[in-house]
């Protein structure tokens, strides 16, 4: 009840959060820092919760390749598994006289060259067995290519707001008060514009002796900004309207809070409109400090400089 009485009066609450208001059911942040929701799907089979293609579009392009490589050896050692036990002999151009493992190794690159139907023709099948399974893998090479061009061409077209936020909050100075910030970046070659931001509050409070989860949306200075070409540090005013009016250094380090950062903006190059997501949880707010400026004029005046490096670089600030 004592977080109850610190929250000002003057906050409305949000009733269309999407998330739960019953905190114990609720474990750990709402979002996680890379925008996705904090939650495990159980009770369905792993086949039937997971969409291959999104997971596959969506994993880091280390693990993607390797997946795609693991996947091209696997397929090419089975087939000469298969090739080996229909015989050597029904493989026209590997010798009989050579030892097992040099000839279960041309038997694999023979799979490889029907898997990619490049066929240099060293090396042919004989018999209907052979010839059929040659076929079947030779279908299957298709069939696996095609999918992996989908595959790439998803992950290249897929629209992705290429934006950066500031590993922490800042509570700093702002006019006569203060002010909850978070700052962002594009950091690659794209044009962003109409970009809207939102922001919500979300605590854990106890209410007539009953965990409940309240979110508050948060006003900011400017929600939305015409482009968004450096840059953009969303300000929410401290003010006698805000649920954080009351709040002390103190209470951010005791009270488990999160503030979570909606973004969507329209980008030109995929000329579609594309969202980020993120949030901060109260322990990852510092107190008493200010962004330092990210950008200055070119030496010869002609440019504007946007130093990335300096997304999350600080300084501290007094009230």
């Amino acid at each position: 009840m004592a977080l109850l009485k610190k929250i000002n009066n003057k906050a409305q609450t949000d009733q269309n959060s999407g998330f739960g208001t019953n905190a114990n059911s609720y474990g750990g942040r709402f979002v996680n820092k890379n925008g996705t929701p904090n939650i495990e799907k159980r009770g369905m089979h792993m086949l039937r919760r997971i969409s291959w293609y999104h997971t596959m579009i969506n994993m880091p392009n280390w693990k993607f390749m390797l997946i795609l490589f693991i996947f091209y050896i696997a397929i090419n050692f089975v087939f000469a598994m298969l090739y080996y036990a229909i015989g050597i002999e029904h493989l026209d151009g590997i010798s009989q006289s050579q030892n097992v493992w040099t000839q279960f190794g041309q038997a694999y690159f023979f799979s490889a060259q029907t898997f990619t139907t490049v066929g240099y023709g060293h090396i042919s099948p004989i018999g209907f067995l052979t010839s059929a399974l040659s076929a079947a893998e030779a279908l299957i090479g298709l069939l696996s290519f095609a999918i992996a061009t989908g595959l790439f061409f998803g992950r290249f077209s897929k629209p992705t707001a290429f934006l950066k936020f500031s590993h922490h909050a800042l509570i700093s100075p702002y006019k006569n008060g203060k002010g909850l910030m978070i700052r962002l970046v594009p950091f690659k070659n794209t044009n962003f514009t109409d970009a809207k931001a939102k922001v919500t509050l979300g605590m854990s409070i106890e209410e007539n002796g009953v965990m409940t989860n309240k979110f508050y949306n948060l006003d900011l200075e400017l929600d939305r900004i015409n482009a968004l070409s450096l840059s953009w540090t969303l300000v929410h005013p401290i003010t006698e309207n805000s649920p954080l009016y009351n709040f002390t250094e103190e209470d951010f380090m005791k009270v488990n809070g999160e503030i979570l950062v909606f973004i969507t903006t329209f980008d030109d190059m995929f000329s579609n409109t594309v969202a980020a997501r993120t949030s901060y949880t109260f322990n990852e707010i510092i107190y008493g400090a200010k962004f330092k400026t990210m950008y200055n004029r070119s030496k010869d005046g002609s440019r504007t400089i946007l130093h990335l490096d300096l997304l999350n670089s600080v300084e501290q600030a007094t009230f």
